[in-house]
């Protein structure tokens, strides 16, 4: 597949670092909810709604294609969900729960890979009866279909070596910056690890827990929605001592609260 030739590429060279600053230009990329690529009915013609305590089921069977868009949000309640990959009767490669306080202002946006087989993505809506939610899912098109494979590679892009045992990185960026790619990937071990969208001291607006066997096939890839200032990616990586993994995190910059034309600024910790 692309996607582990590319990262095992990337791997090989030990590549970790990044540039502090990136111009306008890089960072209006195709995962941006305003060129309407996360919109739900962009994504399917089908926008399903599904109530709480309850699931919804969708069947992929192309193996030609392996990046599946996920999309889901509220209408302004807080909305609590987990995801997973089937493939097969009985086997489920990956395993997602998400938070977030306002799925309207902060939707759920995850782009999940069936490894090129045919599988079967559920959703569950584990909170209250009285929280639906609106859910889209199918095959990525165009440079959303690509961009697990180009984002390493982007020098825009800034990456931080995340050890196991629980240890924490954090990423800090500008105001202006209302969204934001995050990407976890290992290589070939296993991934299990919290990717959190903070705002304010240890104020969680959004977060993500993952675990897959194999962080390579099934990387992470989130796009957070960051309204407003203050706002803090962290990446804690739950998985033992012996399995690292790498975070690669992307800033969109649309010019809110920042000086007109000035670039975001993104840095780790």
């Amino acid at each position: 597949m692309k996607f582990v030739l590319a990262l095992t590429a990337l791997l090989a060279t030990g590549v970790h670092s990044f540039s502090a600053q990136a111009p306008q230009s890089m960072l209006s990329t195709a995962a941006s909810s305003d060129d309407g690529s996360w919109d739900l009915n962009q994504i399917s013609q089908t926008v399903a709604r599904i109530e709480g305590q309850t699931r919804k089921t969708w069947k992929f069977s192309d193996i030609n294609q392996e990046v599946v868009q996920v999309a889901i949000k509220s209408d302004g309640r807080p909305a609590h969900v987990e995801t997973n990959l089937w493939i097969g009767p009985d086997w489920t490669p990956m395993k997602l729960k998400a938070y977030s306080e306002d799925g309207l202002k902060r939707p759920i946006q995850l782009l999940l890979a069936t490894r090129n087989k045919q599988a079967t993505i559920e959703v569950l809506n584990t909170g209250q009866y009285e929280m639906p939610l609106q859910t889209a899912a199918n095959y990525a098109s165009g440079a959303l279909a690509d961009v697990r494979n180009s984002m390493p590679n982007n020098p825009e892009v800034q990456s931080q070596y995340v050890e196991g045992g629980g240890a924490v990185k954090s990423f800090l960026f500008d105001p202006e910056v209302e969204q934001v790619q995050v990407m976890l990937h290992t290589s070939t071990r296993q991934l299990h690890a919290y990717v959190e969208l903070l705002n304010a001291p240890n104020n969680i607006k959004q977060k993500v827990k993952t675990f897959t066997n194999n962080g390579l096939l099934n990387a992470l890839f989130i796009v957070f929605d960051t309204p407003g200032a203050g706002n803090v990616v962290r990446v804690q990586n739950l998985a033992p001592l012996e399995f690292p993994c790498t975070a690669y995190v992307l800033p969109t910059a649309k010019g809110g609260a920042g000086d007109a034309g000035s670039d975001p600024i993104i840095t780790g910790m």
